[in-house]
């Protein structure tokens, strides 16, 4: 099983926020947190965004998880760790670098579609899975792989995957999401995405709670 468990988090929400600059991070970063979320990717095709995710760890309490996405090589895990960042998520599924965050003490999310992929992000070491795009495969697919993976792994859906798919995730035993443009688009003042956060987190407590 994992190196790295995925923390005991109050709700399973990733924020994405692709495509952030610096300047705008912490509010945006604020405005997350006070929502209620607990885990926040900064994708490493934004603008300097090791900048923006020393300044978001800095704000956000120790046991939040605040990383990078598109991590794709050993040096970006290297750099992410020099600036205090404990979560790794990934577009595909690289031993190395699962297994490199790991010993580093980072919470790992590679991204996976096939039942291949998964299992070997599972034989990494992988804290959670990442199934994307989530809207391609459907809690159906997804529900079909999970059947043939190690018992307790957490599984995550991202891409197209809105407020009012989580309950059918959640049947098929998706208990993680990672949200991006539906929370923020580059641009976005923090007015806004605390208006979607707190719309977000509502649905989500909604449907956990069943």
């Amino acid at each position: 099983m994992s190196s790295v468990q995925w923390p005991d988090l109050k709700r399973n929400l990733v924020a994405i926020l692709r495509g952030i600059k610096p300047e705008e991070t912490e509010a945006v970063v604020e405005a997350l947190l006070d929502a209620g979320f607990e885990a926040i990717e900064i994708p490493l095709n934004s603008p300097d965004p090791f900048t923006s995710i020393g300044k978001a760890r800095k704000l956000a309490p120790a046991d939040r998880l605040i990383g990078a996405g598109t991590v794709l090589t050993l040096d970006q895990v290297e750099r992410l760790a020099d600036c205090g960042g404990n979560l790794v998520v990934t577009p595909n599924t690289n031993p190395d670098v699962i297994r490199a965050a790991g010993a580093k003490g980072m919470v790992t999310m590679p991204g996976a579609f096939t039942a291949t992929e998964a299992l070997a992000a599972a034989d990494a070491g992988a804290s959670a899975l990442k199934f994307f795009p989530a809207s391609v495969l459907g809690p159906e697919g997804i529900g079909a792989i999970r059947a043939i993976l190690p018992a307790g792994l957490r599984l995550g859906a991202v891409g197209g995957v809105s407020d009012a798919d989580y309950g059918r995730y959640l049947k098929v035993g998706v208990t993680c999401f990672g949200l991006g443009s539906s929370l923020y688009k580059p641009g976005d003042s923090a007015a806004v995405v605390a208006e979607r956060a707190k719309a977000t987190v509502e649905a989500y407590d909604k449907a956990v709670a069943g």
